[in-house]
Order: structure tokens, then sequence, then C-alpha cells
């Protein structure tokens, strides 16, 4: 694939597949099931229901939640109905955390953060055809029940015992923060939502990540209790870089899938940077590209490791899906820009801006000099060793060679900023003021 072209697949299932399930299997996305032979049989027949549920404990999704967008959009393209639930209700109650209680949000701030998560599951989804997406909010029926019909209607079929047994809760109940009733109750809120989609839309099959697997499991045993009807789960493995560290975080931070909350620069960065121990596995669960392609590009991590083609491919899918392919480009053309490659004064003014801000970077005035600025951006440590990278044509003020000491930065490119650069890939952002 070209540099300078970007290059996605649209989104489609392996046709080498007969049947989806064979596909979620290959890819690694089912690290725990439900009867793994019936849902073999039951996604090969005619279309199901199914439905994943995202909360609103952040004003965006993350890379985690990107592993079921994709598996929602896997079987809808397999003919399946997909139902994105969001968590009006549970949202406002929080499933139990590993370490202690989670902070409770304002009912303004969880309608707010539904807003901006629908938009995102729509995203991912095809609302036409016959088995067109639907997008539901449990607030819808959670709101009317009083706490007696709840208890009653619902509550009676939980056994204390079991829920204890829950991973998540038994971990806190170890813990010296221990759980409230209300995070205790989340499961069975979760078993609800099951119960109630299946009612409306027969729901047969939920989707989740495998450290959801005891909410998950809430419903499926609901559902068999109160409807005598065997239901399904899957979960998908949590995704961890071959070291073992958590994966779609960055120094304690998620990798958002809201481009305010993270450049497209900064995401498409974050997946280039993928370790070649984990590409494979990544094009695998975040891109529609077909087994023949990944193998190809497994052959070219063991043979040509440097060229990095796989980890470059997994960048231009993975940002084309979230955020488009002007996005795509726009960051692509900034990246080769920034290191000789384009010319710096066509770029888009908020992606340079968001690139540089990834840079070592600094603020100036307008009439700060080049040395003085080498020195803010600590390209150099001293304004006397900024004036010898001067002298000696090792700096370059927005891709000219500077040959005066006594130059200044200007801010002329695209969004009133400069870029310098000492020696040929050493970069930093200049952000000149006004």
């Amino acid at each position: 694939m070209s540099e300078t072209v970007v290059s996605a697949t649209a989104p489609a299932n392996d046709p080498t597949f007969e049947n989806v399930w064979d596909e979620l299997v290959w890819r690694g996305l089912v690290h725990v099931s439900t009867d793994q032979e019936a849902l073999r049989a039951l996604l090969a027949g005619d279309p199901i229901t199914y439905y994943c549920g995202f909360d609103p404990t952040a004003p965006s999704l993350h890379l985690g939640n990107l592993v079921q967008l994709l598996v929602l959009r896997r079987l809808q393209l397999a003919g399946h109905k997909p139902l994105g639930l969001v968590g009006g209700s549970t949202g406002l109650i929080g499933d139990p955390r590993p370490s202690a209680e989670r902070t409770l949000n304002t009912k303004e701030t969880v309608a707010e953060w539904i807003g901006k998560l629908r938009v995102q599951v729509e995203r991912f989804l095809s609302f036409d055809g016959d088995n067109a997406a639907r997008i539901v909010n449990n607030l819808d029926w959670t709101a009317p029940l009083s706490a007696i019909d709840f208890l009653r209607d619902i509550g009676k079929h939980y056994r204390v015992g079991t829920m204890l047994k829950k991973d998540a809760v038994a971990a806190r109940l170890t813990s010296d923060a221990g759980i409230s009733y209300t995070e205790f109750s989340y499961q069975i809120l979760q078993g609800f939502d099951y119960l109630e989609l299946y009612r409306q839309y027969d729901c047969v099959l939920q989707t989740g990540g495998s450290d959801q697997w005891g909410n998950l499991t809430s419903g499926t045993d609901l559902i068999h209790r109160v409807e005598g009807r065997a239901v399904h789960a899957i979960g998908t493995p949590l995704i961890t870089n071959s070291d073992g560290t958590k994966f779609g975080k960055s120094e304690g931070n998620a990798i958002w899938l809201d481009a305010e909350m993270c450049s497209p620069y900064v995401f498409y960065q974050f997946w280039l940077n993928t370790d070649d121990a984990d590409v494979i596995e990544r094009l695998k669960i975040f891109t529609f590209l077909t087994r023949s392609e990944i193998e190809e590009y497994e052959r070219l991590v063991e043979v040509e490791p440097f060229r990095r083609a796989a980890q470059k491919r997994l960048a231009v899918e993975v940002t084309t899906l979230v955020h488009g392919t002007d996005a795509t480009a726009a960051v692509i053309a900034a990246s080769e820009a920034l290191f000789g490659q384009g010319d710096l004064t066509a770029l888009d003014p908020h992606v340079l801006r968001s690139a540089l801000r990834e840079l070592p970077h600094a603020e100036v005035a307008l009439d700060t000099s080049v040395v003085q600025a080498l020195v803010d951006t600590g390209l150099v440590s001293s304004l006397s060793e900024g004036r010898r990278a001067v002298a000696q044509g090792g700096v370059t003020l927005d891709g000219e060679r500077v040959t005066d000491e006594g130059a200044f930065v200007t801010g002329a490119l695209p969004g009133g900023v400069s870029v310098l650069r000492r020696g040929k890939k050493t970069l930093a952002g200049v952000f000149v003021g006004r």
C-alpha cells in the first residue's frame, strides 16, 4: 500500500467462512460462551436478534468497547439483527470494579453521555434492510418500575449465594473497600435487561467482555428460570499486550473513540506503534481483512519486520473505521510531512496542531528567535548549543534550513504553528502567540 493513499477495506465478513461463528473463533473473539455447538447452529440458521450494552461511565466509548462494536457489526453482516443498548439505568449504578466503588454521576450527566454514546454506537451499525439495527435504552423499562415491583418480579429469582460467587463481587468482598448493595445489585439489572429484550424482541444472544461473564450469565439464568428458554452469551477476551499490560491504556488513559478526547492523529499513531508480537492479533480483532490477507501480513512481519507493513495497514484500517477516510488521509499526510515526505503548508490546521502536541513543543511569542525556541522545546539545552546547531547547518524551520542565528519563528504553517527540526529526526512543535 502506498504511504500516501488511504485504502481501507469496506466492512465485510470473510467469505471463506461459511458460518460467522467459525470466523469469530478464528479471530480469537470467543473467550467463553454458552453451548458452542448450539451457538454455531444458531448463527448458521435464520436471523436472530442479539444485543450488547454500553454504559455511560464516560462521555465516550474506548477501544475495549470497540471490540464489542465490531462484533455487533460482524454478526449484522452475517444477517442477524442487532440491538445496541445504552445504559440509561445501569449507567446510574455502575458495575462493580475490582478495586473500589464507582463515583455515581448525576442523572443529567448520565443523560448527556447517553446521547454521545448513542451516536458512536450508531456509526457502526446499519439501520436499513431486513436486519436493521435498533438502539434501546434500559431506562425505558426500569424507570416505570417501583422498588417493590422490581424485588417481587425480578429479585425473587436470584439467590444471594450465587450472586456472591460472581468474580467481580467476590473480588470486592475480599477487598478493603467492600461492596455496596447498589453495585451488588448491578447484575440483577443487567439480567433484567436481557429478559426484557427477550420478551420484546425475541433476543437470544448477548455479547460482552469476558470480565462481564457474571453479568452475562445473570441474564441467561434469569430467562431460563422465568421463561424456560435457553438463550446464549459470548464473552470476548480481554485484550492485553504481549507483555501482559492492559490493552487500550496509555499511561493510565484510555484511547477514546471521540476525536475531541483522542485526536485522529494520536489514534493512528497508537495503532502504528503496535508491537510485532501483537499486530496480527490486532488485525484479526479490529479489522475486516480476510484470513488470507492477514496471513500474508503475518509472513511479512516474519521476513520484513523493519517495513512495519502490518502496523501501517492496521493503523489505516482502524482509524478509517472510527474516524473516516478523510481524517485518516489527513493524519497520514501530517505524519509524512513532519518527516520530510510531504508539504507542511498543505496540512489540515487541526490535524497539524494535534500532531505537534505529541512532539516536544512550546508556546512562544511571535518575536521569539529560533535559537530560543530550540531551548524552549528542549531540542538543545542552552542558547550557545542552539547557536552552534544553526551554524553547523543542522536546524530547519518549517522545512527550510536556518542559516541566521538571529532568525525568528514565524508560525507560518496552518494553525499558527512552526516545526523545528534538529538533525534528521529530532522534531519539535512551536505554537506561536499572536
